[in-house]
């Protein structure tokens, strides 16, 4: 899962950005309204997280023309104005969620997680692909009943497909899930990825579709 962070406070939002990772999230951080308007116009995220303060263009407006220009990516405004009328601000401009600082990033986290799976269509927290189960809530994967260990770039790999099950996702719609945008990325970096997801769940349940991408099935092998 790929998240679009939008703080100008230059220790919060960094902050922030190391707690979404070391929940495997991969973030952008952006501090000025611009930067953010033109990333959330042009890249491909999960979701993002919109402070309201922000230089060169406030959050509303950020938000606003996210929406005229048809992005539908899940946002949830973070910030410290606490008065209904800003709450009722950001929902009229499009925001799915609005969190208050201070704040807890477990719950943030929690947040930005079931918008993520509510905006893949699912309502229930948990998600099961024949042997495979996902507890979106907490971003926890079993196989067979046990906890399945993976690292960072797995876990992104893999809840992409989970949240996707039976669908063909594009090549490069999950590589912009997997790497942040400065990253520099390997041409087979992601098939090694899924090379060593296929050795932990099983190589039947990872689905290679040529000149596309790949599919999670969930039929018993």
């Amino acid at each position: 899962m790929r998240i679009l962070l939008v703080e100008d406070d230059s220790d919060l939002g960094p902050a922030i950005a190391r707690a979404l990772r070391a929940e495997h999230f991969a973030v952008d951080l952006v501090a000025h309204g611009i930067d953010a308007g033109h990333l959330g116009e042009t890249e491909s995220y999960d979701a993002a997280v919109l402070d309201l303060g922000l230089t060169g263009k406030d959050g509303i407006a950020v938000l606003r023309d996210w929406r005229a220009a048809g992005r539908a990516l899940p946002v949830l405004i973070l910030t410290a104005r606490d008065g209904w009328s800003d709450k009722v601000a950001g929902f009229k401009a499009g925001a799915d969620d609005y969190l208050v600082k201070p704040f807890r990033v477990e719950e943030l986290v929690m947040r930005l997680r079931a918008l993520v799976r509510r905006a893949a269509g699912h309502a229930q927290p948990v998600l099961a692909c024949g042997r495979l189960s996902f507890d979106t809530q907490i971003g926890h994967f079993e196989l067979d009943g046990l906890p399945l260990k993976l690292t960072a770039f797995e876990w992104r790999v893999l809840s992409a497909l989970m949240l996707r099950r039976e669908a063909v996702i594009e090549r490069l719609d999950l590589l912009e899930r997997v790497y942040e945008g400065d990253a520099d990325v390997d041409s087979n970096s992601l098939e090694v990825i899924v090379g060593r997801l296929r050795r932990k769940i099983g190589a039947e349940m990872i689905e290679t579709i040529r000149g596309r991408g790949y599919r999670l099935t969930c039929g018993e092998g």
